[in-house]
């Protein structure tokens, strides 16, 4: 069994390319299954359900988030009523929305996803992701052993030991967040499939999909500037993971980077 997973969704242009995209990608590499980090899809700002129903089942499976989760004024409304959107597990318990949750998949397996957020050079008050995936991995236990963590963080250490901490435990801890893919994804040696951050989907001329000379004069200048969203020459990025269904270990983990339109569209 083959899992897509694709990194932050920038704005609009990154959402017309994973909406253009998934589905080739999906049946490309045969998988079953996509999940894909939404958190800066609206204008590089949080989420809502109107954009989130721009997305069929073919095109993503299930959506996670992280620290932009409530960008949105409306969004926090919003969240229990949209099935197939995590937010962070280790936020408050009072905040609405669930962290993790089983899906289906295509090949009639399930699969347990968990959105967790870090907390090292990270601006938000979240509990322990170390603690708090605990409780979220002996409830998924009891229907799949096939569970993908998005750990949504900033240090590369936190992510690296999260990943040892639950290698062999998870299918798969994949990074996300910096928006920039790491050249570290490999499968761990109890079978979990790793990488510290998988990358973004949006403009790869920009910074972090945002405008290059705004984020260029703040850095210059330090005077506060607008960001908005870069625009062409968008990519795709994520990562492929092969698992075994019995047992839930991952295989093989390969890296996604694709342009969009492809080259054959123009």
């Amino acid at each position: 069994m083959r899992i897509l997973f694709l990194g932050d969704i920038v704005g609009h242009d990154g959402r017309r390319a994973v909406q253009g995209l998934s589905p080739v990608l999906q049946r490309e590499y045969g998988c079953d299954f996509c999940l894909a980090n939404g958190e800066n899809m609206a204008g590089g700002n949080g989420m809502s359900k109107a954009l989130l129903e721009e997305f069929t089942p073919e095109q993503v499976d299930v959506f996670t988030s992280g620290d932009h989760t409530w960008d949105q004024r409306e969004y926090p409304k919003q969240i229990d009523g949209l099935g197939k959107v995590l937010r962070p597990a280790n936020f408050h318990p009072s905040q609405p929305g669930r962290g993790w949750g089983v899906f289906p998949a295509r090949n009639g397996k399930k699969v347990g996803v968990v959105n967790l957020l870090g907390r090292v050079f990270m601006k938000l008050q979240v509990s322990s992701p170390f603690d708090l995936v605990e409780e979220a991995l002996q409830e998924i236990a009891r229907e799949t052993p096939i569970v993908i963590v998005d750990f949504h963080g900033e240090a590369t250490s936190e992510k690296q030991a999260m990943g040892f901490y639950l290698d062999g435990r998870v299918t798969a801890v994949l990074g996300t967040h910096t928006h920039v893919p790491t050249a570290d994804s490999r499968i761990l040696p109890g079978g979990t499939a790793f990488q510290c951050d998988v990358g973004m989907v949006g403009s790869q001329e920009s910074v972090l999909g945002r405008d290059a000379a705004a984020v260029i004069e703040n850095f210059r200048t330090g005077m506060p500037m607008r960001f908005s969203v870069a625009e062409g020459h968008t990519v795709v990025m994520g990562a492929v993971v092969t698992l075994d269904e019995e047992t839930g270990r991952a295989t093989e983990i390969h890296r996604v980077f694709r342009p969009w339109p492809p080259a054959s569209l123009g």
